[in-house]
């Protein structure tokens, strides 16, 4: 709670203003009983108007006060609220992007998005309402009680006697509230996800008729959350009739002896009328601590889920390197006796080896599911290995910062992204590269064409390329790859989308300009990779072929099933 704390701190000078506006407003509401209880008692029986009238205008003035005071503290309120959250967004965001992917595994990815949206919407409105509130109602409930003593002390204790009550009941609830709260947000989490898998596979369940089906699933993880939203509430609803029953028992007890007191001359008429308007404040007062309870037994289960998050320490990013030079006469990339296994299965990649020359070329191929994609994630450290080293020109990847070894990669992902935006800005992706090296990666990935046609580099691209087909969606991530010039080229199955004589002239243009890049292809397609100075022949997280094409054709069982079952394609491809 000291970290969310810490991110109020600059806002402090206007919080404090804030405040002291709202302290004014209050304070002069709080005297309007009080002017009204000396009008009845002590002016109007004199007979005269005009002391009536200007005491009447000072409760109009009044009045205005505390109706301009709360307006004014009430945006300043709205305004701190709006920018210590833009704040923690910006920082939990930050610290999202900054996670391994094991730890994004453990999260999950519905429940990181829920963090950054609902929990921190749950901040944004305490925030505002503990400002908004928290001044206003202790005020009004302690001002209150300490005006009406100095209208009469024995009713005022009539009244005090029913708040430890409502402060013990308060008290309790809202702790079974927060834990309640906690369970709510977790099933949160879990429609997000179904909604995010059904916005993601939409065509996949038209496809196969499954709407009915996942309505379905929908309906139950709704009907869960609705559950357990319901729980929660009304727990917490407890609070609100038991208040209102213990208050309103207390003001007819104030009614009944005040009656007693006028009659026998105890008390007066006005501080009567005055007692009811300060009880009905005193009422008001408590209810709004009442709804800041609830709204604090929210935020303490969000505050705890995005500190959980703010507070994951680094895995797998060094601040600075822990190397003074590079070796000499090293192989570009070695992988030694690396064992790697995910957290959430029992799959593993082991005992894996290989040296490659810079400018070398490795191939890899397998089924799905071998371990393919693996190994890059391993190389460009999104998961540490559990065994062994991944070396980059002699230096372990784990000694390199990681803004070093990220420069060193221009990858196309199995299931890459393309961003809503131009497609000048994707290609770019926010770095430092120039409008010709923009255009000439275009056109070594063979889309120059298509850009052309869809209107240049500022014709739009929609949210995941969805104006564009496969292969023009394929290409446009290979010119992303090719643009920064990297010294690492990945490509993992980034030509399945592209006929057999684009993915050729792609192959070419790699071939010719990229020289001194050591690039790994993965593919299955073996026209693909059969030119590779190296190919890897995986199998179940294993290697079980090294080699060149042709050495793989004749020692490698996998291999050379492959290449016969594609022989007659891949034939008419390569002649």
């Amino acid at each position: 709670m000291k970290r969310l704390l810490a991110y109020l701190r600059p806002f402090i000078p206007r919080m404090s203003l804030g405040f002291l506006v709202k302290v004014v407003g209050t304070v002069v509401e709080l005297a309007i009983p009080w002017i009204l209880s000396y009008i009845i008692d002590d002016l109007i029986p004199l007979g005269e108007m005009r002391p009536v009238v200007f005491w009447g205008m000072l409760m109009i003035l009044c009045s205005l006060i505390a109706w301009g005071g709360n307006i004014t503290a009430n945006r300043m309120a709205s305004a701190v609220a709006r920018d210590f959250t833009r704040s923690i967004r910006h920082d939990l965001f930050t610290r999202i992007s900054y996670l391994s992917e094991r730890q994004v595994d453990n999260f999950t990815i519905p429940s990181l998005i829920s963090r950054v949206t609902s929990d921190t919407y749950v901040l944004h409105q305490t925030v505002g309402m503990m400002q908004r509130l928290g001044v206003r109602a202790p005020i009004l409930l302690v001002g209150g009680i300490i005006v009406t003593l100095t209208l009469d002390p024995v009713l005022t204790l009539i009244m005090v006697a029913t708040l430890p009550i409502v402060g013990a009941i308060t008290f309790v609830v809202s702790r079974k509230g927060a834990k309640l709260f906690k369970i709510v947000q977790a099933a949160s989490d879990s429609m997000l996800r179904v909604v995010r898998e059904n916005a993601v596979g939409v065509r996949v369940i038209k496809a196969l008729s499954k709407s009915s089906y996942e309505r379905g699933r929908f309906k139950k993880v709704n009907d869960d959350l609705t559950e357990k939203e319901r729980t929660a509430e009304n727990t917490m609803a407890l609070i609100n009739p038991v208040m209102s029953l213990l208050l309103n028992l207390g003001i007819v007890a104030v009614i009944v002896a005040g009656a007693y007191r006028v009659q026998f001359g105890l008390t007066k008429v006005g501080k009567i009328i005055a007692f009811m308007n300060l009880f009905t404040i005193v009422l008001n007062a408590l209810m709004a601590i009442n709804r800041m309870f609830t709204m604090l037994s929210r935020a303490a289960a969000s505050s705890a889920r995005v500190l959980e998050v703010l507070d994951t320490p680094d895995e797998l990013w060094e601040a600075e390197p822990k190397f003074s030079f590079i070796p000499e006469n090293v192989p570009h990339i070695e992988f030694k006796n690396v064992t790697f296994r995910y957290s959430y299965g029992s799959f593993e990649v082991r005992g894996l080896n290989f040296r490659l020359e810079r400018g070398q070329t490795l191939g890899i191929i397998g089924a799905t599911g071998a371990g393919k994609s693996t190994v890059i994630r391993a190389l460009m450290r999104y998961y540490d290995v559990a065994e062994g080293q991944i070396l980059i020109d002699g230096v372990d990847i784990r000694d390199y910062a990681t803004s070093d070894l990220r420069k060193k990669f221009g990858v196309v992902f199995q299931n890459d992204t393309l961003f809503k935006d131009t497609i000048r800005e994707n290609i770019r992706l926010g770095r430092d590269i120039s409008e010709e090296d923009i255009t000439e990666a275009a056109r070594r990935a063979q889309a120059l064409g298509f850009i052309e046609e869809q209107g240049g580099l500022d014709a739009p691209v929609a949210i995941k390329g969805a104006n564009l087909s496969g292969g023009q969606k394929q290409r446009l991530l290979v010119s992303r790859a090719l643009a920064g010039n990297p010294e690492i080229l990945i490509l993992d199955d980034s030509s399945s989308a592209l006929d057999y004589k684009t993915d050729s002239k792609l192959r070419e243009e790699i071939r010719l300009h990229f020289g001194d890049t050591t690039k790994i292809i993965i593919a299955q397609r073996i026209s693909s990779l059969m030119h590779a100075d190296i190919i890897l022949v995986m199998d179940n997280g294993r290697v079980i072929g090294m080699g060149r094409h042709d050495e793989l054709m004749e020692s490698c069982e996998l291999y050379r099933e492959i290449g016969e079952s594609q022989i007659g394609t891949e034939s008419g491809a390569t002649a």
